[in-house]
């Protein structure tokens, strides 16, 4: 008896591991992307010379190599930390093996907004978000606050969907304003006259979606093989 009372005890703090791997380092990891996507993707010592996260899907239009086509991009591709921050607030928000209080599921549902917020273009107008040039912006700004309104519904999807849907968006967050990121810098370096290096935020926001993926992944895999 005493065996498997101590064997059902484990099995329980086995489970719960993974829902605290959630249930913290994912909320957390995912204000640190955002603060590394708002973060300095190119430092520099002078304030008007740092480049954000934020400011490469606009900036990289006026570099020489992009407007010429011998590098090509996804301009858009650079919005993915976003919409990844965005879409797995609002994933997880509701979900009720994590307990969130409200003061926790607030702060998940605020960064969801927040996050969807900044995928406006700059001086945008309601005829310049119609344009085509915007259109892909437009269209995941509304699939991001549409997910945020119907996060209660989202806590009631598998959490192994829940976890593969996560892990995609984040891996490919993390990968392709990267990729697109490291392709243009030899030219934002050649604009300073200096080579540059990649920036804190970059490294920071990278980092923190990967740790986003690993953590869901492993929560879903775990949990269901603990069933």
């Amino acid at each position: 008896m005493s065996t498997g009372v101590a064997q059902s005890a484990t099995g329980r703090r086995a489970g719960l591991t993974g829902e605290q791997v959630v249930r913290w380092v994912v909320p957390l990891a995912l204000l640190l992307a955002f603060a590394g996507y708002v973060g300095a993707w190119v430092d520099h010592k002078v304030a008007g010379l740092v480049i954000t996260g934020l400011d490469l899907g606009e900036y990289v239009k006026f570099l020489t190599p992009v407007r010429s086509g011998e590098v090509t991009l996804w301009r858009e591709g650079f919005y993915l930390p976003l919409i990844a921050v965005s879409l797995t607030a609002s994933l997880i928000a509701f979900r009720a093996e994590l307990r969130y209080g409200w003061p926790v599921r607030a702060g998940l549902l605020t960064l969801a907004i927040v996050a969807a917020l900044n995928l406006l273009p700059p001086a945008w107008t309601p005829p310049r978000m119609m344009t085509d040039e915007f259109r892909q912006q437009i269209i995941a700004l509304v699939v991001c606050l549409a997910a945020m309104a119907l996060s209660p519904l989202w806590a009631l999807a598998p959490r192994k969907a829940s976890a593969v849907i996560v892990a995609i968006l984040s891996v490919s967050a993390a990968f392709i304003p990267v990729r697109q990121f490291l392709a243009v810098l030899p030219a934002i370096g050649a604009l300073y006259n200096q080579p540059q290096t990649p920036g804190w935020g970059m490294v920071l926001c990278a980092a923190s979606l990967l740790a986003v993926a690993g953590a869901i992944l492993w929560f879903g895999w775990r949990r269901h093989s603990a069933v």
